[in-house]
């Protein structure tokens, strides 16, 4: 399955998803940024599962409906970072969908997810990582998952990555840096987080109108997680 993930920027790489979706073949579209009122319902094979509205910098989450049916969706508040509560740009900062794959007849989980800015510290991203992956286990128990977004962590990736494995995930970053606006600041800001998935590849697009690239995650399930779940 291919999964894109991309940050419009405040909505401005809006006009650009849906010739990337079909470009790569997407699966699932994964967004921040968004502004749910401007979403179509649809970008030609895909259909927008669930967006939130109580943002300014909002999710949102297409899927293509010959490959998935969705079973529920949904989105979740984390902890606040100072900017938060002052400018009050995001109320949700993760939207999860559980989805059946109509090719493996298996249930997964996956999420669109937007960590604090980076004038929080790496130890509230850290703890909003953790409490996410916390509510998509429980949107899907024991089921496979895979968390893509912007996770506004450019330096410091080591101590991340040992805590995800400890806890059963596995990080996984781009083959190029997905965020070079700013010299001080450039580096991968997009990634995935997965359990119970073989992740082939993540390959940073070509950029477009927004400041991230947007990420290609080509991913399958396990073997050992291929047990079909009842339509």
């Amino acid at each position: 399955m291919k999964i894109i993930s991309y940050n419009l920027r405040k909505n401005r790489a809006l006009a650009e998803i849906g010739a990337l979706a079909d470009e790569h073949e997407a699966d699932v579209l994964c967004l921040q940024e968004a502004e749910s009122v401007a979403l179509p319902a649809r970008l030609g094979h895909m259909h927008l599962v669930h967006a939130t509205e109580r943002n300014r910098l909002g999710l949102a989450m297409y899927v293509r409906e010959e490959r998935f049916r969705t079973r529920s969706a949904h989105a979740f508040q984390l902890k606040k970072s100072l900017h938060d509560r002052m400018l009050a740009p995001a109320h949700e900062r993760l939207l999860g969908a559980r989805l059946h794959d109509l090719e493996t007849e298996r249930d997964l989980v996956v999420a669109s997810f937007h960590a604090a800015p980076l004038t929080a510290l790496n130890s509230l991203r850290r703890h909003q990582i953790h409490a996410a992956l916390g509510e998509l286990r429980q949107l899907g128990p024991g089921l496979p998952a895979l968390m893509v977004g912007d996770y506004n962590y450019p330096v410091f990736k080591g101590r991340l990555d040992t805590e995800m494995r400890n806890h059963g995930y596995e990080l996984s970053l781009s083959d190029k840096r997905t965020y070079t606006r700013y010299k001080m600041f450039r580096g991968h800001f997009d990634f995935a987080t997965s359990s119970g998935l073989d992740i082939k590849s993540v390959q940073t697009l070509g950029r477009g109108l927004s400041d991230h690239l947007p990420i290609l995650v080509s991913a399958a399930l396990r073997e050992d997680t291929l047990v079909p779940v009842p339509a």
